[in-house]
């Protein structure tokens, strides 16, 4: 491959082993470097167009490529940085980058980067994808890996998002199981998985069922689609009480905040209050106060009651 290519399909990243191997010397990259026509990235790693930084920015996945590309072929991407590559939401952001090394591989070595962290995990070939030419731990393993290290919160988010994007299906939950077995906190994790539901379309809504839940008022049922008097469909709830003809929606802050989207909430709105139904909005900083989405669920049904 030569060297345009390489770069291409690297994010823009070359290794210094991969300079040696077509023919650049060290002393042309130390040169390339004190131009700041290259940037080092990490030890070992370059940026070969440092212009590309104003269109493209260090973004997550730039990174991960830089420390898999630090590590050498063998290293394995896992966790929360798997998780970014496999597009897994639902967990906090951070800057660490977690890779592991397996087997012989897995010597100690100083890294020269605060924010790689290295791990030994024992993984089997079926546990190990690639994406891009990154080694990665696959979704199932991603998520299972992840639910015995995050909260609660995060690890049903992740397996939620991971079950609707179809990145894993129900009938793999089986193998999540195994894959926890005899693993510290495997106990917590086994009764998360029984709380998972792959009808949440985005943490926030996921959140907003656990904290329902949490508080004793948990719906009925998700992602339901109401009908007017004469069938006709007017709206999908999120959540739905039905004996309360009470609906929960998970609000993004960018969802509603736009004219258009605005207009057709009213619409929306009058038509389900002509249905009989209720409304209750929740955003992402009510799922931050135990009681708070519990507490507008039940002033809501007292209020449907009368």
């Amino acid at each position: 491959m030569d060297f345009e290519l390489l770069v291409k399909t690297q994010d823009g990243l070359i290794a210094a082993g991969q300079c040696r191997d077509l023919g650049i010397s060290a002393d042309k990259v130390k040169h390339w470097v004190r131009e700041r026509s290259w940037r080092v990235i990490t030890r070992g790693v370059y940026l070969v167009d440092v212009h590309m930084l104003e269109a493209k920015p260090l973004t997550p996945r730039r990174l991960i490529r830089a420390a898999q590309l630090a590590l050498g072929p063998h290293a394995v991407i896992v966790l929360e940085s798997a998780a970014e590559l496999l597009g897994i939401e639902g967990l906090r952001r951070g800057k660490q980058i977690h890779v592991s090394l397996e087997g012989p591989y897995a010597r100690p070595r100083r890294l020269g980067n605060a924010v790689l962290v290295p791990h030994q995990l024992v993984l089997r070939s079926t546990d190990v994808m690639e994406i891009d030419g990154m080694r990665v731990t696959s979704a199932a393993r991603t998520v299972a890996d992840l639910m015995l290290k995050v909260r609660r919160y995060e690890a049903i988010s992740a397996l939620d998002h991971a079950l609707n994007r179809a990145l894993i299906s129900e009938d793999e939950l089986p193998i999540l199981y195994q894959m926890m077995a005899g693993r510290r906190g495997v106990k917590s994790a086994r009764k998360w998985l029984e709380q998972a539901d792959g009808r949440a379309e985005s943490p926030l809504e996921t959140r907003a069922r656990l904290r329902c839940a949490d508080g004793g008022v948990p719906p009925d049922d998700l992602q339901v689609l109401i009908q007017d008097e004469r069938g006709v469909v007017i709206a999908r709830a999120d959540m739905l009480w039905r004996r309360y003809r009470l609906i929960g929606e998970a609000d993004g802050e960018a969802a509603h905040s736009m004219p258009e989207p605005i207009f057709r909430d009213r619409v929306r709105q009058n038509a389900l209050a002509a249905a009989g139904f209720s409304v209750v909005r929740f955003t992402w900083t009510d799922t931050l106060d135990p009681d708070r989405i519990p507490r507008i669920v039940r002033a809501a049904m007292r209020g449907q009651s009368c």
